[in-house]
């Protein structure tokens, strides 16, 4: 990489895609004097619904009060166990831990990163009530294994698919494979609303508690009591929560959800590039989509192994730092974490594979807002990273 190169503006991993229709609809939210939830939020409902083909999707604050409010509308609570991977975001965890129950962690497959059927079957008991996969990176999981193992010991599947909104699974939508579907529109996301989630259930009942419990367990929100055609009187029905979407994040994601394709689109482009471009390097690239699914490319994460790279992790991702290339970590596993590990008594050998990736792994940027030059500018980044070692490693052995 030449010397001026460093001077280039910093490359922010995750940079959101924003065009100046969201502008314009935020802007115009602003103006009509509703921000709170309204026809806005009912609008983006209506469209995701229609986009993954069901009846219905109940927006909430973010993916991790979707998860909650699953597992609460499942009847999840305490003294249940909940089988989830340990490559994973916090949130999925602390969801089953606010819901009351204990979770249980069975190890990832080293090939995907994603939730090993095998070692969830290792893991049910009597007093397992639910899985909870996690399409890592926009991969999806051995879903019929999973689904298969949820029917036969009677629990409730809930798909963790914040990495996942254009994923498919044999021609099935993820989020629709299970008893629950849970999506995150955080900054970082393909799909962003700023903040803020949305649930799919299969059945009615358990889309209705999630709608009550997101708006204080009251019976009708804001948009129902104080519109032009609202009923001011309401029933508080169950200790419910503030989870609601508001109309100024659903004006982002209406037209961010009508430019999915078309982004999903530049993100493969952008993922495939990497994948060639970087093929030969002593790093571990991720797994091509297997056969008969979609991925969504939500992230490109390698694998640093110090003993072949020349260098670290933590190391390779200062370098990019100082190259002005951002990354982030996807993720350490739980059980590294300190409160897992002094409430649950988790050690990092119980899920070795977990353990290895979430030392090795790091993502690189990836998203429809990067140009070309920026692609370009992320890989001759990797390569200087990796060229370093190896040159100092010959100037030692010529010496």
């Amino acid at each position: 990489m030449d010397d001026c190169e460093i001077d280039e503006p910093f490359l922010v991993f995750g940079q959101p895609c924003l065009g100046e229709e969201e502008i314009a609809e935020v802007v115009a939210c602003l103006r009509s004097g509703w921000i709170g939830r309204g026809p806005r939020v009912t609008r983006f409902e209506r469209d995701f619904a229609a986009y993954k083909g069901v009846d219905e999707a109940v927006s909430v604050q973010s993916c991790s009060a979707a998860l909650l409010l699953a597992l609460q509308a499942a009847g999840v609570g305490p003294g249940d166990e909940v089988i989830t991977t340990p490559l994973t975001y916090c949130a999925t965890i602390n969801a089953i831990i606010h819901a009351g129950a204990q979770p249980v962690l069975a190890d990832v497959d080293p090939a995907t990163m994603n939730l090993s059927p095998a070692r969830v079957a290792e893991r049910i008991t009597a007093n397992t009530r639910a899985i909870i996969p996690v399409h890592f990176a926009g991969r999806p999981c051995e879903m019929d294994l999973l689904r298969g193992q949820a029917e036969r010991h009677g629990l409730t599947l809930i798909e963790d698919c914040a990495h996942a909104i254009e994923t498919e699974y044999q021609g099935r939508k993820a989020g629709t494979i299970g008893d629950f579907g849970c999506f995150s529109f955080y900054p970082t996301k393909n799909v962003t609303t700023g903040e803020g989630g949305m649930v799919l259930a299969r059945d009615a009942k358990h889309r209705e508690t999630i709608r009550i419990l997101s708006t204080q367990g009251m019976t009708l929100d804001a948009w129902k009591r104080f519109s032009a055609d609202g009923v001011p009187h309401y029933a508080v029905v169950a200790a419910g929560f503030k989870y609601n979407m508001t109309d100024m994040e659903a004006a982002l994601g209406i037209h961010q959800l009508a430019r999915v394709e078309a982004n999903w689109l530049r993100r493969r482009e952008i993922w495939l590039h990497y994948r060639d471009a970087l093929t030969g390097l002593p790093v571990t690239l991720p797994a091509m989509a297997a056969p008969g699914t979609r991925h969504a490319y939500h992230l490109f994460p390698i694998l640093v192994d110090p003993r072949v790279a020349g260098l670290d992790r933590d190391g390779f991702l200062l370098r990019l730092r100082e190259l002005r290339i951002g990354s982030a970590v996807h993720y350490r596993s739980a059980a590294e974490q300190p409160y897992y590990q002094s409430v649950f008594g988790w050690q990092p050998e119980d899920v070795p594979e977990a353990m290895r990736i979430g030392r090795q792994t790091l993502s690189l940027p990836l998203s429809p807002a990067l140009s070309d030059h920026d692609v370009e500018r992320v890989v001759r980044a990797v390569r200087t990273v990796l060229d370093t070692p190896r040159q100092t490693a010959a100037l030692r052995a010529s010496l």
